[in-house]
C-alpha cells in the first residue's frame, strides 16, 4: 500500500513539474510585438489563434506569417510558421495584416505583400493575396504566383465577407497612390481562388467626418476594414484612418439595409479615438463580443489590446478593456 502511495505521489509531482514547465514556456501579450492583430476562435478545439507577420514588416527580409495559440487569450504558445514564401515569389519582401477565415471547411489567409520589383508613385507596390490550408495552423499555399487584385494598384488589408452564399473581398486602395484612399469591394470565386469582375468603391476616406488630411495636407487614409452584422441585421464596417488629432483610430460605417454594397454612411464617435487601430471583432467562447486592436501605434511598442463591445443594433459601443498580462 505504501508503495502505491509513493508511486502516486511521484507521478503527481512529475505532472506538476511538467505543467509548470509548459506554463513557463508560454508568452503573455506584453511579450508579443504585433501590429494588425487578428484572432480566429476555433470552437472545435477550444483554441484562439493569433496571426502575425514574420519579422514585423521588415521589407529587407523574406516574408511570412506565424501563429500563436491560446485557450484563454492571455497566455500564448508559439509562434510557429504558417506561411513561408519561396524564392521567386512575387511578394517575397515584407508582409502586412495577415488574417485567417474559416470558410467551407477550409482556412483562408488574406495578406498584403510588397513585391520584389520597382516602385509605384514613389512608393513600393503592395498587393493582396489569398492563401488556403486545411488547418488554422497551415501550411497555407497560394493559388497562383500573383496577387488577387490589380498589380498596378496599391492594394492592402483585404478581408472576407460572405453574403447570401457569395464571398466578397473588401480592400483598401492605398492613399499613397490615389491621395484620397478608398474602401473597395470585389466579388470572389466560390473557392476564393480568384476575383470576378471589376471592383466598386464603397466610400472614400474623406467622406468620414472623423478623418483628416495627413500632415502633408492632401492625403486621406483607409486601413483595416472588418465587417460585422448587428443583432438588428444592419452591417457595420470598422476601419482605421488618421483622425483630426493626427492619431490612428478605429472608425465605423453603417449599411442600414445590411447589404455589403451599401449605401454606407459614417457613424460616430470612433470606437478608438487615438493611438490604436486596425481592429477586428470576434466572440470569445463565452459568447462575449470583443474588439482586437494594436496599441500604441508606434514602431516596436505595438501590443494586442482587447475591449468588450456592446452591439446596440445600429452602432457598436466600446466597453471596458480586457485585462491582459
Amino acid at each position: 500500500m505504501k508503495m502505491k502511495i509513493l508511486l502516486f505521489l511521484l507521478c503527481a509531482n512529475g505532472f506538476a513539474q511538467s505543467g509548470s514547465q509548459t506554463t513557463e514556456n508560454l508568452k503573455t501579450t506584453s511579450e508579443i510585438r504585433i501590429r494588425d492583430p487578428f484572432i480566429l476562435p476555433h470552437k472545435q478545439s477550444g483554441t484562439y489563434y493569433l496571426y502575425a507577420q514574420t519579422g514585423n514588416r521588415n521589407a529587407q527580409t523574406p516574408a511570412g506569417v506565424e501563429v500563436y495559440w491560446s485557450s484563454d487569450l492571455k497566455h500564448w504558445a508559439g509562434p510557429e510558421p504558417v506561411l513561408e514564401l519561396p524564392e521567386g515569389f512575387w511578394g517575397a519582401k515584407g508582409i502586412w495584416a495577415p488574417e485567417v477565415h474559416e470558410y467551407k471547411d477550409k482556412y483562408y489567409l488574406f495578406a498584403t505583400m510588397h513585391p520584389t520589383r520597382g516602385l509605384a508613385h514613389g512608393f513600393k507596390y503592395k498587393g493582396t493575396q489569398i492563401f488556403v490550408a486545411d488547418s488554422p495552423k497551415g501550411p497555407f499555399k497560394p493559388f497562383e504566383n500573383r496577387p488577387h487584385l490589380d498589380p498596378e494598384w496599391m492594394t492592402l488589408d483585404g478581408t472576407l465577407y460572405v453574403e447570401d452564399g457569395q464571398p466578397w473581398m473588401v480592400f483598401c486602395h492605398e492613399w499613397k497612390q490615389i491621395r484620397d484612399g478608398t474602401m473597395d469591394l470585389i466579388k470572389l470565386k466560390s473557392d476564393l481562388s480568384a476575383t470576378e469582375g471589376s471592383s466598386t468603391v464603397l466610400f472614400a476616406a474623406s467622406e468620414s467626418p472623423w478623418t483628416a488630411n495627413d500632415k502633408s495636407g492632401n492625403k486621406f487614409v483607409t486601413d483595416g476594414p472588418f465587417l460585422y452584422k448587428t443583432k438588428t441585421g444592419k452591417l457595420i464596417m470598422i476601419w482605421s484612418t488618421v483622425g483630426k488629432s493626427m492619431a490612428y483610430n478605429v472608425s465605423m460605417a453603417l449599411s442600414d439595409n445590411g447589404k455589403i454594397a451599401g449605401p454606407w454612411k459614417h457613424i460616430g464617435p470612433p470606437l478608438i479615438e487615438k493611438d490604436g487601430g486596425h481592429g477586428m471583432l470576434f466572440k470569445n467562447f463565452e459568447g462575449e463580443l470583443l474588439l482586437s486592436i494594436h496599441q500604441p501605434n508606434r514602431g516596436g511598442l505595438e501590443r494586442l489590446h482587447l475591449f468588450h463591445i456592446e452591439d446596440a443594433g445600429d452602432r457598436l459601443i466600446l466597453g471596458d478593456e480586457v485585462k491582459l498580462p
